[in-house]
């Protein structure tokens, strides 16, 4: 437990940094002279770098645990900051944020697998997902406006820079704290250990488990893709001159999935429940968004974010059982290349598109494609989800 909760406030500082840089991206783009597809680009670019540090990732953390690839992550990120508070010419920008891209890549993973390591019994690591998600999703309730506000009396190059020697300092706290190895985490109760066939968990094989594992990939792909269309478009319609509402909405989705991510009686129902109506809620708000202006966007948003909030503890969930047998950080990995390929694929496409149809009306049809290919309930041999998962009278 105490390396869960070192490893929460590092998550929370790191967090709180990238988060902080959603609302004022866009704006700095635009005053060094960039246009909303170059700043698609560069919002795909970050995403697109993703791939070569998730491929690496997946198959080093498994190997070498992962501390070395957080403290990593963390300062080098922090270094780009700093160096991005400087930037005169938007083809610098973009190159800063290609390195920042392949950097951080080595962060999700290397988190991911460290807290699912940490106990074979699957409800706790629910809990230490949820738990996750409820950092991310503090630090991202205050993080936007903070930059938002702090840009307004600081400056763009003094945002950068103060933001770049958090992550720094993150990164040392992490390297003095999070142990060399995560500790070995304890058996199954025997009951537990007959239910799952005999074996426990953390010896069952990870790709033997369901023979369409690899499929689960695309949710997450539609997903991300979904999000890069929300973080290009919600700034960019707002402008300059909306830069502190722009923060102040980011953190309402914020504040939305923080009220379900502390329901946590919810990990107790089968992820593709969970997992279907999230995705069914969030393509709703971003239809309303696309259809109904009148609709102020605060509440649309605030809905979106109680939809994430049941989502990303589901999906997490789904792979830490897609990945057992030792092989989480392959896994994660995967999740992340889904992640990092639909985060370029979303703002590239709304800014190539936005002159034809709003960008909102393409997530919807992304995230309904989703609910459609992705069964949220199996039946016999072939289901990846037990009927009582995570029962505690299983």
């Amino acid at each position: 437990m105490k390396t869960a909760l070192w490893l929460y406030l590092f998550l929370f500082l790191a967090f709180f940094d990238l988060h902080a840089q959603y609302p004022i991206l866009t704006p700095f783009a635009l005053s060094l002279g960039a246009g909303p597809a170059f700043i698609g680009w560069m919002m795909g670019m970050y995403s697109l770098t993703h791939l070569p540090g998730n491929l690496l990732a997946g198959v080093l953390v498994d190997r070498n645990g992962s501390r070395r690839y957080i403290v990593f992550s963390l300062i080098a990120a922090g270094l780009v900051l700093l160096v991005q508070a400087h930037v005169q010419l938007p083809w610098h920008l973009l190159l800063l944020r290609a390195i920042s891209g392949f950097v951080l890549a080595f962060l999700s993973p290397a988190c991911m697998t460290l807290l699912a390591s940490l106990s074979s019994d699957p409800g706790t690591q629910g809990k230490y997902m949820s738990g996750h998600g409820i950092i991310h999703t503090l630090a991202s309730v205050v993080s936007p406006a903070a930059g938002a506000f702090i840009v307004r009396e600081a400056g763009y190059s003094g945002t950068f820079s103060t933001l770049g020697w958090l992550l720094i300092a993150t990164g040392a706290m992490a390297f003095l704290s999070v142990p060399r190895r995560a500790p070995k985490p304890a058996p199954l109760p025997a009951v537990q250990a007959a239910h799952n066939g005999g074996q426990s968990a953390a010896h069952v094989p990870a790709w033997t488990q369901t023979p369409v594992s690899k499929r689960y990939y695309l949710l997450p792909f539609f997903v991300s893709c979904a999000q890069g269309v929300l973080f290009f478009e919600l700034p960019l319609s707002k402008g300059a001159e909306g830069m502190v509402s722009t923060g102040i909405l980011f953190s309402l989705l914020s504040l939305g999935a923080l009220l379900t991510l502390s329901l946590m009686f919810l990990n107790r129902r089968s992820p593709g429940a969970r997992i279907a109506a999230a995705l069914l809620g969030m393509s709703l708000c971003f239809f309303a968004l696309a259809s109904f202006p009148v609709i102020p966007a605060g509440v649309v948003l605030f809905l979106m974010g109680a939809a994430k909030g049941v989502l990303f503890p589901a999906m997490a969930s789904l792979f830490i059982k897609l990945g057992n047998g030792g092989h989480m950080g392959r896994t994660f990995s995967l999740q992340s290349i889904a992640m990092s390929i639909g985060s370029f694929a979303g703002p590239v496409a709304a800014g190539q598109l936005r002159g034809f149809v709003s960008p909102y009306f393409i997530a919807f049809i992304l995230l309904m494609a989703a609910l459609l290919m992705f069964p949220p309930f199996g039946s016999g041999k072939r289901s990846v989800y037990r009927p009582d998962w995570n029962n505690p009278a299983a």
